[in-house]
């Protein structure tokens, strides 16, 4: 751990979320997505009763399959763990986003769709990670084999970038003005000092 030693302190909780991005035979993507609450103490649920330490007080999953433009084709979720059974009846609701784009509006479109008492908090907020590991997967770097496909159509014929990228002006590494985007991007690059913060 690269974090500084904590103070003294005993564990109560844990949550992992787990994202996954896929290339599909197809030609789509499926972005995978689970989430696990787990306590480190024994205690007693209303309607579960007792739960021992390490038992899921959430344990739910979502797939999303995505075409290469990031609209969503399918959207399936389960729910093996869920603290009242009444949770299992959101699920129907996030069918809701197939069709929706994931960029901007992403969020809007997901509380629209399966906000309040129409969904799942913690299924809900699956989807926004779930969106960032889409373009990870979708637009993330190329493997070295396509890559080398990528360099080899790039020596017959330029290849045209119809759009600014949508990370540029993000973070301080994709800085219009920083010496990355000046060395990868060129044509976004702008003098250092010059971009609108």
């Amino acid at each position: 751990m690269a974090l500084p030693a904590a103070a003294p302190r005993k564990p109560l909780h844990t949550r992992s979320i787990v994202c996954d991005g896929y290339r599909r035979e197809d030609g789509d993507f499926d972005i995978e997505a689970r989430i696990l609450d787990v306590k480190a103490y024994a205690y007693t649920e209303p309607f579960r009763g007792r739960r021992e330490p390490g038992d899921p007080v959430h344990e739910m999953w979502v797939r999303l399959t995505v075409s290469p433009n990031m609209t969503v084709r399918g959207i399936e979720v389960d729910m093996p763990q869920t603290p009242y059974g009444t949770c299992q009846g959101a699920r129907a609701a996030f069918q809701k986003l197939v069709g929706a784009s994931i960029g901007p509006g992403w969020r809007k479109a997901v509380n629209e769709a399966v906000g309040g008492v129409s969904g799942c908090t913690h299924v809900r907020e699956l989807l926004f990670p779930m969106a960032t590991v889409a373009f990870q997967t979708i637009g993330g770097w190329s493997s070295d084999e396509s890559e080398n496909t990528v360099r080899a159509q790039a020596t017959e014929q330029p290849v045209q970038r119809k759009s600014k990228p949508y990370f540029l002006d993000g973070c301080i590494s994709w800085a219009s003005d920083g010496e990355i985007v000046a060395q990868l991007h060129p044509e976004y690059a702008k003098q250092p000092g010059s971009r609108a913060d």
